[in-house]
């Protein structure tokens, strides 16, 4: 049974709105599952597949990195984790033949939906300088083509070698070896664009840029924070850990400027009881303002502070450092400054003051709506502080829980994929692979967009992902890949990234998580780190979608073979062969990996170690845990402006679009809406249904601007609104950065609203 595309590219300007939901998952969430697996996949594809996805004997789900529990559903997937594996699963191919009749003007015209909808792609198509047509050509010309370019280089900095989230330990670990043994440190992913905050700020105040906490410390939690996050479309499976602390006596409160359905009630679609009524999780929402979460977590800190007893002293005093002047400037925090900055009542924050002073065991848990702003990092540092002043770090039930999205993309960067590697990792390599690594920092998101742009890097190399639709300011982004020499995409399906190209481009093939990968006669499996520190392994057992796809780890030990040739000792070849040969060398060089093929062939595989969380061992400058004293800062935003936060819609995963359709928030057929609080909007001169462009106002006096949005009035937090990436990245200044880990600040986007030539 041949599943068929759309013919038609979809209008996604028309959307029609409905009251939005207060409950996440149930009936509708099994209905619209099947739906669209069965319209990719066909119904025996279905049943085969989605019943090995998160098994410890299957394939770990291409969507987002929230971790197993130890006893499993026979349906442990959520809605959008089926809606993957569905679009990897699919029976749609995208062959020669349709290259050959679509033109790149054309297919540049095309909405990522109706890219993303077309299938599977099937041979290495290449672009030839002043080509109209992708062409197929043989992987060798391929690999011959790169070389060139990249030989042809005045030196190894001008090349760039980007990586997305779903790439495996395995290829991740080949990719930046061959990227280091060519000679440079530009290894940028999508971490820089969403997690880079959690990592910058946890690695200087515990010494581990990863979270501490496993899952059955969510389990055994008495008070959970959700800030910034939205579970129920971000990473559903989730909601059933929250739904499980609950069980056990578990209390939430959700930080958000938006409320999620999700968080109000799950329905949980694994149980009857669920399935009829539900499971309210959030116990006290604080509808905070884009940006105020510093102002919230120091004035909590503050009123902690003078609580007699409830600072934990003798934890202080034997893991901490930097107490005092901590203790000073969080005493100095304002109810009337912090009220303004969040928005929030005083009896809100003195109710979750009491839950806070009730709880023995405390865990904070986060995601971009604290990552992506200029103040993130320190944002984060204050949440430390929170959790060190009660001593919760290294407690069970307590500790920091950035919740990682891409499944692997914490693993990627655990494998080396960072431009500015430790010098630890590039010694063991150095003394494992016999080379001498650059020691420089390199290029990261950011800074590879500018080095593109300014002609001082002239080959990109992406090991999947969309890096043209996720990069912030769309324009300046497009542009400069148009200036490179070769750009080339790793990848499965057609994206938007494909039609934006260099002067030549490559797009290469490559198998899924859901198929099986033979290698030297013997068949692989690949291995994957979750949001928690737990590595397992992944196996596939689809037949490949095309004869002439290649592995990751296949596609870089050619490539390095092809450009290093016979003067890299690496046995290429080899890894290429056995992956296990591969994770043996894994093994030596990344710590934790200790005699790793043996401890991932355990069912369900094996925790990686994390000090602070063991041992209350804090490997920081210090030696200590460190507690930090930034000054508060949250957005200014101009009179007549609102601060706009970019966000998914629930039938999305990052940059690919599954359908037009946000259920939980009532918006239907169509992806240009913006949220707007009735108030604000009316303020402002428009009404609900009428129809804005979006104009971004930055300190560079650049105008950039998304038209024909949609105005929908929406409970938002005052002065606040939402709306969907990629369609409003365009409005993200490249320099409008976080500092320290200059990540994009795609959550607080200074916006005014102009009417628009829709109505």
């Amino acid at each position: 049974m041949a599943s068929k595309p759309p013919k038609g590219d979809p209008v996604q300007d028309a959307p029609q709105v409905a009251p939005a939901r207060h409950a996440a998952a149930g009936l509708p969430a099994i209905g619209h599952t099947l739906k669209i697996a069965q319209r990719q996949m066909g119904v025996r594809r279905t049943a085969l597949t989605l019943l090995r996805v998160n098994q410890k004997d299957g394939f770990d789900c291409p969507g987002c990195a929230w971790p197993e529990p130890d006893h499993r559903h026979k349906a442990e997937f959520c809605e959008n984790g089926a809606k993957a594996v569905a679009e990897e699963a699919t029976l749609r191919r995208v062959t020669p033949a349709f290259f050959a009749e679509h033109p790149v003007a054309d297919l540049a015209t095309r909405s990522g939906y109706w890219l993303g909808q077309q299938g599977r792609l099937t041979h290495p198509m290449y672009l030839a300088e002043g080509a109209e047509r992708y062409e197929p050509v043989s992987w060798e010309r391929a690999f011959d083509i790169v070389a060139e370019e990249l030989t042809a280089l005045d030196g190894p900095d001008e090349s760039v070698f980007y990586t997305s989230g779903r790439t495996s330990n395995e290829a991740a670990f080949l990719y930046q070896l061959f990227a280091r043994e060519f000679g440079t440190n530009n290894l940028p992913d999508c971490s820089n664009m969403c997690h880079e905050s959690s990592g910058s700020a946890l690695t200087e105040t515990l010494g581990v840029g990863k979270g501490s906490v496993l899952l059955d410390d969510l389990h055994q939690s008495d008070l959970i924070i959700v800030a910034g996050q939205n579970p129920g479309t971000n990473h559903p499976r989730m909601l059933s850990a929250l739904e499980k602390a609950k069980n056990n006596g578990a209390r939430i409160i959700t930080v958000n400027p938006l409320p999620e359905a999700g968080l109000e009630r799950f329905k949980n679609p694994q149980t009857p009881q669920g399935m009829l009524k539900g499971t309210a999780l959030t116990d006290l929402f604080l509808q905070v303002r884009i940006g105020g979460d510093q102002a919230l977590f120091r004035l909590l800190n503050k009123l902690i502070l003078e609580t007699e007893g409830a600072v934990d002293k003798e934890f202080i005093d034997a893991h901490t450092h930097g107490y005092e002047e901590f203790a000073a400037a969080a005493r100095d925090a304002d109810w009337d400054d912090t009220l303004k900055a969040t928005g929030l009542e005083r009896a809100r924050v003195e109710e979750a003051l009491r839950m806070v002073l009730a709880s023995e065991r405390t865990v904070v848990c986060w995601a971009m709506g604290l990552t992506q702003h200029k103040h993130s990092v320190p944002t984060i540092r204050e949440v430390v502080n929170f959790l060190l002043l009660r001593g919760n770090i290294g407690r069970p039930g307590a500790g920091v829980c950035p919740v990682r999205g891409h499944s692997n993309v914490q693993g990627d960067r655990t494998m080396g994929i960072f431009e500015r590697p430790a010098p630890a990792f590039l010694d063991a390599l150095e003394k494992e692979f016999g080379f001498a690594p650059p020691r420089h920092h390199g290029l990261d998101v950011v800074r590879a967009i500018r080095a593109l742009r300014d002609g001082e890097a002239k080959v990109f190399f992406a090991m999947g992902g969309n890096f043209v639709a996720a990069s912030p300011d769309t324009e300046v982004t497009e542009a400069a890949m148009r200036k490179a020499r070769l750009t080339v995409h790793v990848s499965t399906k057609l994206n938007r990234s494909h039609v934006v190209t260099g002067a030549r481009a490559l797009i290469l093939p490559t198998l899924g998580r859901t198929e099986r990968d033979v290698q030297g006669g013997t068949e692989q499996f690949v291995t994957v780190e979750d949001s928690m520190g737990m590595v397992h392994a992944s196996r596939g057992r689809l037949q490949p979608a095309s004869p002439a796809l290649l592995s990751e780890p296949a596609i870089v030990c050619r490539l390095a073979r092809r450009v290093l040739g016979s003067a890299s000792r690496t046995p290429w070849e080899e890894f290429e062969k056995d992956y296990a040969a591969v994770r043996d060398r894994i093994a030596r060089v990344v710590p934790g990996f200790e005699d790793f093929n043996t401890k991932v062939a355990a069912p369900g595989g094996f925790a990686l170690p994390h000090a602070p969380r063991d041992e209350r061992r804090f490997p920081t400058a210090t030696g200590k845990a460190n507690f930090t004293a930034a000054p508060v800062e949250c957005p200014t935003v101009p009179e007549g402006r609102l601060l706009l936060q970019t966000l998914r819609s629930h039938d999305q995963y990052n940059t690919t679009i599954y359908g037009l359709d946000d259920r939980y928030r009532g918006i239907r057929n169509g992806r240009r809406v913006v949220l707007v609080h009735p108030d604000d909007a009316r303020a402002l001169g428009f009404a609900d249904g009428s129809y804005a462009d979006l104009v971004s106002e930055w300190r560079d006096g650049v105008e950039r601007r998304a038209p024909g949005f949609r105005i929908v009035h929406y409970p938002t937090a005052r002065g606040c609104a939402a709306a969907y990436y990629p369609e409003t990245n365009v409005l993200v200044p490249l320099d409008a950065t976080a500092d320290t880990s200059n990540t994009p600040a795609s959550k607080s986007v200074v916006v005014r609203l102009e009417q628009s030539a829709v109505d």
